[in-house]
């Protein structure tokens, strides 16, 4: 089971970067990306669900493993917010990048209520969650941003 949790949590070891480990892992993040994209929106939709609560347990287990609360190893939480950042984005080199460093951006700067999540949550739902939240702003300025370029 520990295994298990490390290989997700870590998104297949890319936590364990040296630097940018959220970067790293939100780039490890783009093949999933490019196989979901295939799905009409609502199964994309109702698949971030089940694979969100998993993100949350995950982290959470990995928290205890780590003994770290939020710790950089834990880059599953990036996927997740790829995964939102992209929602209904149709398939393109560019819009995957945009999106890439919109969700960066965003899960950096942390923009309310991103901030409050990540400060008063706690365990998986708060490592989990504020990356949602920042997917969420990245998302909405992702569309906007491809309906103008």
């Amino acid at each position: 089971m520990r295994r298990f949790v490390i290989l997700f949590a870590t998104w297949w070891g890319t936590g364990y970067s040296p630097i940018a480990s959220g970067t790293v892992g939100t780039l490890a993040a783009i093949p999933l990306y490019l196989l979901l994209v295939r799905l009409p929106i609502p199964y994309y939709l109702l698949l971030l669900i089940p694979l969100t609560l998993f993100s949350c347990w995950i982290s959470g287990k990995a928290e205890t493993i780590f003994n770290e609360k939020d710790s950089g190893k834990i880059v599953i939480d990036e996927v997740i917010g790829y995964l939102v950042t992209m929602a209904g984005v149709p398939l393109s080199w560019g819009g995957a990048i945009l999106g890439f460093f919109l969700f960066r951006f965003f899960d950096i700067v942390k923009v309310p209520p991103a901030n409050i999540i990540d400060r008063r949550l706690k365990n998986g739902w708060g490592v989990v969650l504020d990356d949602v939240v920042a997917g969420l702003y990245a998302c909405i300025l992702l569309h906007l941003l491809l309906r103008v370029l």
